[in-house]
């Protein structure tokens, strides 16, 4: 079934916000080998102009992926999601996220298309600072993958 064409456009409420803290971004730091001392180092970050630690750049993966899981799971939207598998991501900053940030994304669907039977779908999640400054824009693709494909596996 395809999905419904008006929700592009469509903006969802802003997340619950989510606090960045300077053990988050360690451990995220350590779990992907990058031991650059911005992320740990309050002292190296400051050397290099920054309030306090920053996060590697896909630290926000998992917050914003988190709203976009729910924009597709909105069941007016019509998605399968036991369909569905992540295509692509990318991230647009404005600047850093920092220990400390209080964030909060607010997805919309960009667009929505059916190619061979699948359901591509972009999803924009718009991610701000408590003062409402935008921080980083994150593009996330997902396909639904045709039910043909799915159920010849």
């Amino acid at each position: 079934m395809a999905l419904d064409q008006s929700f592009v456009g469509r903006t969802y409420p802003p997340s619950r916000p989510y606090e960045v803290g300077r053990e988050k971004i360690r451990e995220f730091a350590e779990a992907i080998g990058d031991d650059n001392p911005a992320y740990t180092d309050v002292e190296a970050a400051r050397a290099l102009g920054h309030p306090d630690v920053i996060a590697p750049p896909t630290f926000v993966f998992s917050v914003t992926f988190q709203e976009a899981a729910g924009v597709v799971r909105d069941p007016k939207l019509g998605l399968d999601y036991a369909r569905v598998v992540h295509r692509d991501q990318q991230f647009a900053y404005h600047r850093p996220v920092r220990a400390g940030d209080l964030l909060s994304v607010t997805s919309t669907i960009e667009s929505i298309k059916s190619l061979a039977g699948n359901e591509v779908l972009d999803i924009r999640g718009d991610v701000q600072d408590a003062a409402g400054q935008p921080v980083v824009t994150v593009h996330t693709k997902l396909v639904a993958r045709a039910v043909e494909a799915v159920e010849g596996e």
